[in-house]
């Protein structure tokens, strides 16, 4: 049985965990780092970048390198590029396909499951969304999971005590606060609140704002309508913001920024860390309601909190820290890795399903995750009215009945609008489904009686059902939305990644076999010179028809239009060349290779 991964699917960074002897591991990216950044990137020949190989070309090619699109999930969000439309689902999914891999790679085994994290303030729509880019990716998703709670899963791990924490985690681009309850082998989630445009992103924005309009009063340029200047100052103050989270300063330059008149001009500024958190005060400032909210929902004070952990990597941000420290009166804990935590927690549930339980710290017991869903559910009722059905903050999975009757006389349809929120109306809140139960048997109005349910699963995602109770009649939806993508879509994305797949392993073949069969051109002329007049006539004549053939193949060949088809005739043409020369190779290479 292959092992199930965790996976941390971020804004900005994305990494993987998986257990090994009972103990979570980060498995290391392509190039050895514990996470991947979450940037998808197409050259101009067509090639498919993904994580570090992205990032680094995104100041040479910002119209066709794609950020932050765990923002756009769930949204009617998309990019073109070279014609072709692409949803965030299936810009995650390529993600995705690059964590696979790496697992795969550091298992030395196919992997097919996974646990993926989310917000724990994603709507119903995004963990669907989320859902779909996993299964676009060849990935079984066994379960979503909140965040905070699996950050809370990994540090219940080694600290099974009964107390009460505190899950404070700002990421790249989504804010959650969770209050979860661990005891008795048992970590369960009593509330939850967050804000899910809300991040590091935030505070990189108002640096790069700040950049801009310092050098617009020095020079009198708006580097603002600059696509590749704006790339590179956001690049530059990402790492300014990671400087000032240990300097008290930081030097940002940026030579040849851009040029007037044929003048190249220079950026070059010092921003301080007092100015920075004057920057981005009001964002902070931003956290302090849900905090209060889900303290509140748990129907507990700060001060019987037994600890604060710090989740995302913009909780190293001193003001961050800072603020923490001022709405819980408590020094936030510093033994969880925030990057990797989540990851972490994640795998933990992945080897649970797997039916490997995994015993908390001092408890000699299995560990139980008992979640929660981070919004309440409605539907619309007379008036406009948004009819509470679940309450946010009900444990999962849940499933609650309400009974409904008909507003008009002789009403033969019903439609459920069904929504997700807290407002008492309707329309201020988010439209998650609609459907209509056909056949109600006609009656005046009131007589009717109308079972509405709605069944939420452990992932939180949920399936409304209405039922006519005279005739029977009932109908159902697992909640799909305008914005979330079809089956058919679905299975075309599949159909698309698989199709990149091959065509990378097409590609990276062809870049061998070209390497050689040029080495092995070099090789022959050498050898063949070599020979001279020495050489049979007839072997010599072969040799070249050989030589011009693989030639031509070698030089007709283009990596951005490569396929099987022109590989074998290749590899086909190198092997007929190695037969033909062969005894010239051995007898008159002069010992080199």
């Amino acid at each position: 049985m292959s092992r199930v991964i965790g996976i941390d699917l971020g804004t900005t960074n994305s990494c993987v965990s998986v257990v090994e002897n009972d103990k979570p591991v980060i498995i290391p990216s392509a190039t050895g780092a514990t996470t991947t950044p979450s940037i998808v990137a197409f050259t101009k020949n067509g090639e498919r970048l993904v994580g570090e190989a992205a990032a680094r070309q995104a100041v040479t090619n910002p119209e066709r390198t794609i950020e932050s699109v765990k923002r756009h999930m769930g949204s009617e969000w998309s990019a073109r590029i070279d014609g072709k439309e692409y949803k965030p689902q299936t810009i995650s999914a390529m993600i995705l396909m690059q964590l696979k891999k790496d697992a795969e790679q550091f298992l030395g085994e196919e992997v097919t499951e996974a646990v993926i994290t989310v917000p724990a303030y994603f709507n119903d729509i995004q963990r669907q969304a989320t859902k779909d880019a996993g299964r676009i990716a060849g990935l079984n998703v066994k379960r979503i999971i909140n965040e905070p709670t699996s950050a809370a899963l990994s540090y219940g791990l080694n600290h099974g005590e009964p107390q009460k924490v505190m899950v404070y985690d700002l990421g790249g681009g989504t804010f959650d606060v969770s209050i979860i309850e661990i005891g008795e082998g048992i970590i369960e989630v009593l509330a939850t609140s967050g804000n899910n445009h809300l991040g590091g992103d935030d505070f990189d924005e108002r640096l790069v704002q700040e950049i801009v309009r310092r050098f617009k009063e020095k020079t009198r340029v708006d580097l603002s309508k600059d696509f590749a200047a704006m790339q590179r100052i956001r690049e530059a103050a990402e790492r300014a913001k990671k400087e000032l989270s240990t300097s008290d300063t930081t030097h940002i330059m940026q030579p040849f920024i851009t040029q007037v008149k044929g003048e190249a001009l220079h950026l070059d500024m010092v921003i301080t860390r007092q100015e920075f958190e004057a920057m981005i005060s009001d964002l902070i400032q931003k956290t302090e309601d849900p905090v209060r909210n889900a303290l509140n929902d748990a129907h507990i004070s700060p001060s019987q909190l037994g600890r604060v952990l710090l989740v995302g990597g913009s909780t190293r941000v001193p003001a961050v820290q800072r603020k923490v420290r001022e709405m819980t009166g408590k020094e936030p804990s510093r033994n969880i890795n925030p990057d990797e935590c989540v990851a972490k927690g994640a795998a933990i549930l992945g080897s649970t399903l797997q039916g490997r339980g995994l015993v908390a710290a001092g408890t000699g017991q299995d560990l139980l995750l008992l979640d929660v869903t981070p919004l309440s559910l409605s539907i619309e009722t007379v008036g406009g009215v948004a009819t509470r059905i679940v309450q946010r903050n009900t444990t999962l999975p849940a499933r609650y009945s309400q009974i409904f009757s008909t507003a008009a006389p002789y009403q033969r349809n019903v439609d459920i609008h069904v929504l997700q929120g807290e407002r008492p109306m309707a329309r201020d809140n988010k439209t998650i489904g609609k459907f209509r139960l056909k056949g109600i048997k006609p009656a005046p109005a009131g007589v009717p009686q109308i079972e509405v349910t709605f069944d939420i699963d452990a992932n939180g995602i949920l399936k409304v059902s209405a039922r006519d109770l005279d005739t029977g009649r009932e109908q159902s939806i697992t909640i799909t939305a305008d914005d979330r993508m079809s089956d058919m879509e679905i299975q075309q994305a599949m159909q698309d990644a698989q199709n990149y797949a091959s065509q990378d392993k097409v590609r990276k073949d062809a870049i061998e076999m070209l390497g050689e069969a040029n080495k092995l051109l070099v090789r022959t002329e050498r050898c063949v010179k070599n020979a001279g007049k020495l050489l049979d006539k007839a072997v010599k004549k072969q040799v070249k028809a050989d030589t011009a053939k693989l030639q031509k193949l070698v030089a007709k060949c283009r990596l951005d239009r490569v396929d099987e088809n022109q590989l074998a005739e290749i590899r086909s043409a190198k092997e007929q060349l190695e037969r033909s020369a062969g005894d010239i190779l051995t007898q008159y290479d002069g010992g080199q290779q």
